[in-house]
């Protein structure tokens, strides 16, 4: 293979995959497990009104039985974390993206629970003995019951609830933490919990909830900043030279100004003198028009690759590093997670060419998770779970990304871009 046929990426770049605590850890006690609960028999109604693939039907849990709604003990990575990372590092992996859970962190308001600490110190310990960089969300969109009960996002004070739990993160681990990522997607969580009604607190016996409404939304997007200008520079205080950034969703809209600006700049330009890098979720873009066909994920997300180009072409003007943070999809079979990610890559090694900082790359997800109100049933996983016996199986295409990670580079071939 001659050389200009090799893509290679930066010395020092980091290659990993990404969890979050409630999707993969298990025994969670949170405003999630208890909406579940609630709105579990109200989704299987829905889904029993849809069509579903067979392959789709044919797994464990599938959308049409109660349990694939509820988080229960997930992939039990709570427990399960050193042989996760164990299968991380045999696949080169040099980083790794996980969430603290806040519910576990401060139980009880004002109250914090060491052991729960000295927990998530050992799952650090855990990711450096093994090489792994590790990247720490402290928010991904679960809430402590008690705060829940006061409002959550809607609490002008909640700001300042987070900073205080923030804060006694930092003081306990920040000797194990470079990289700290305050807030994971908070257009999508205010979109989805008081736009759409279909996050808590939505009342799923009510239906869409009366909270929903785009003045709320834009409070909640307003005290998200807030939480992030605060801890922002509590983080520093504590570690003068710590990382610190949000993990922000970015999709690409096709010459529609005023959906790029509101839902890709407008966060990002609140906290842009508060951030030292960004991380980018990239998953699809979006057609307001008729266009090709373009393949699917099981979601029934499309494959666009070239939109992750132009995002990172946009984000250049912030002057900041860039980690793709997430960059997924659903594929029970595996039959296109290895072609979604080196065309994904192939576009990333192009802004790079072009002058873009990017410096690391995570997959999601390292496992099979629970996602959110669809549940189990869409598998992103590098790393397959037998949610019965929770059996851990590496896909064929986690190899293959192994090989990446190992090489530092990836082949071109002749429909790259």
């Amino acid at each position: 293979m001659s050389k200009k046929n090799i893509l290679q990426f930066p010395k020092g770049f980091l290659w990993g995959a990404s969890t979050s605590a409630h999707q993969v850890e298990g025994g969670q006690f949170n405003d999630w497990t208890v909406w579940e609960k609630e709105s579990s028999k109200s989704k299987v109604q829905k889904a029993k009104l849809e069509d579903w693939s067979g392959y789709i039907l044919e797994n464990y849990p599938n959308p049409l039985q109660n349990n694939n709604y509820i988080s229960g003990q997930a992939c039990d990575h709570y427990n399960c974390y050193k042989e996760d990372f164990d299968i991380a590092k045999s696949l080169n992996h040099n980083a790794h993206r996980f969430s603290i859970e806040w519910s576990r962190i401060e139980p009880e308001q004002g109250k914090f629970n060491q052991k729960e600490i000295e927990h998530y110190r050992e799952v650090l310990l855990s990711l450096k003995e093994r090489g792994l960089e590790p990247f720490v969300t402290l928010y991904h969109w679960t809430l402590p019951i008690w705060l829940a009960e006061k409002g959550g996002w809607l609490n002008q004070k909640t700001p300042y609830y987070f900073d205080r739990y923030v804060k006694i993160i930092s003081e306990n681990l920040f000797n194990e933490v470079d990289f700290w990522i305050t807030i994971n997607e908070p257009l999508v969580y205010a979109s989805a919990s008081f736009l759409k009604g279909i996050w808590p607190p939505a009342s799923p016996s009510q239906g869409r909830p009366q909270n929903r409404s785009i003045l709320k939304y834009f409070k909640v997007l307003n005290n998200l900043a807030k939480a992030h200008q605060l801890s922002y520079k509590s983080l520093h205080l504590i570690d003068l030279d710590c990382q610190v950034g949000i993990a922000k969703n970015n999709i690409h809209f096709k010459n529609v100004f005023l959906a790029n600006y509101f839902w890709n700049k407008y966060f990002l330009n609140k906290i842009k003198k508060e951030q030292d890098f960004i991380g980018l979720n990239y998953y699809f873009h979006h057609r307001f028009f008729k266009e090709k066909k373009l393949l699917v994920s099981d979601l029934g997300w499309d494959f666009y690759p070239q939109g992750i180009y132009y995002l990172l072409k946009d984000l250049k003007k912030y002057k900041k590093p860039i980690y793709i943070t997430e960059n997924g999809l659903a594929d029970i079979k595996d039959t296109k997670r290895i072609r979604f990610i080196k065309d994904h890559l192939k576009y990333i090694y192009q802004a790079i060419k072009k002058g873009v900082n990017v410096r690391g790359y995570f997959y999601w997800s390292l496992l099979d998770n629970f996602e959110w109100d669809k549940g189990f049933w869409p598998r992103f996983g590098l790393i397959e779970i037998d949610y019965k016996t929770m059996k851990r199986k590496v896909r064929p295409s986690a190899y293959e990304y192994a090989k990446i990670c190992k090489e530092n580079r990836i082949s071109a071939h002749k429909d790259s871009p």
